[in-house]
């Protein structure tokens, strides 16, 4: 695609993401801290300064940290910071969102952009599309579904995985802060997430047809391949190829065994098995089921997990159908509650 159709793209969605889901008004103060290593970053940043001509943006290669430090002291709460990255900016002592969110700042921030190939960057770009009607009617009611959940079923072909056991508080990442202390995170968004309060009574086979590889880009596999989950560890995956294993290692040798934690539901229309983008932390938002391997996971605190683990890998199912108490969710590559649009991933 042109130059000139992706920027105008990244424009009419950027724009929709700054004013419908972060709710900045143009009267705020913004501050833009951009590279220009990767074309995708080179673009975004150009999107970013038409719709913000009165932003204050600073090119991190040729600012210095005190330079950016300094913008941000300038801000006021509720002032819109957005960081467009072709790898992740690195400011000293200074931890990025979780200091601007003690600030008060709402938070755009696009990491890892280099990761994506030039065949890529029109699916990151539709994936930063925001359907409020479509993200705040199906987010809430899969979150209230799965919040009084007892059991639950991942189906793939021929597997079964099932949680015999309730869910953890459901997060929503829908573009929706009401109520949130933090307005922003990382972009794409579009995920809801939890994982089985009680991780040993996770059981069955499920298959993958992708996961985070040591490099933390997806790796996609040409058919899907078996993972067999009992008392919540990954203990077999007879026809995974050998990348895959190579991730388990590392994860057996930290950790002893490879433990099976978040449950969480990709809800972005954009990203699909068949439509991918490399950088894991922008495909975990793909619409389906992902689950992570490894005992961290920091949004949930658990007993005989402590904080000092280091895994998380994020891995893909190939599912056919998911069922909350007998009820279908999610079937035929769509959400099947809550949704007053079409759930399907079509671009």
């Amino acid at each position: 695609m042109e130059h000139a159709s992706l920027l105008a793209a990244a424009q009419a969605n950027l724009r929709d993401s700054i004013t419908l889901a972060l709710g900045h008004a143009p009267d705020r103060g913004a501050l833009l801290v951009y590279d220009g290593r990767s074309r995708l970053a080179a673009l975004l940043a150009e999107g970013y300064r038409a719709l913000l001509p009165n932003a204050a943006t600073l090119n991190f290669d040729k600012a210095t940290p005190e330079e950016i430090l300094r913008a941000v002291d300038a801000l006021a709460p509720k002032d819109l910071v957005i960081f467009v990255q072709s790898t992740r900016f690195r400011l000293n002592e200074f931890r990025s969102r979780i200091e601007l969110f003690n600030r008060g700042l709402k938070v755009i921030e696009h990491p890892h952009l280099a990761r994506m190939r030039d065949e890529e960057l029109a699916t990151y770009i539709d994936a930063l599309a925001y359907d409020p009607a479509y993200y705040r009617a199906v987010g809430p009611a899969l979150k209230e579904r799965l919040d009084r959940a007892h059991r639950v079923k991942v189906i793939c072909e021929e597997t079964e995985l099932v949680y015999d056991t309730p869910l953890e508080d459901a997060k929503l990442n829908i573009g929706d802060y009401s109520g949130m202390k933090n307005i922003g995170g990382q972009f794409p968004i579009g995920e809801v997430f939890t994982e089985p309060k009680e991780i040993r009574r996770v059981n069955g086979t499920i298959k993958l047809f992708a996961f985070g590889d040591t490099d933390f880009s997806v790796n996609a596999t040409e058919k899907p391949f078996s993972a067999v989950i009992e008392q919540g560890v990954l203990v077999a995956a007879p026809d995974a190829p050998g990348a895959f294993h190579v991730v388990l290692e590392k994860i057996r040798a930290d950790e002893g065994v490879a433990w099976v934690r978040e449950l969480g539901f990709g809800l972005n229309r954009a990203l699909t098995r068949e439509r991918r983008v490399s950088d894991i932390g922008a495909y975990e938002r793909m619409l389906g089921v992902h689950l992570s391997l490894g005992a961290k996971h920091a949004m949930y605190t658990k007993a005989g997990f402590p904080k000092k683990h280091r895994f998380h890998v994020d891995v893909f199912a190939a599912i056919e159908r998911v069922e909350v108490d007998g009820e279908a969710i999610f079937e035929g590559q769509r959400y099947t509650l809550g949704s007053p649009t079409d759930a399907t991933g079509h671009f």
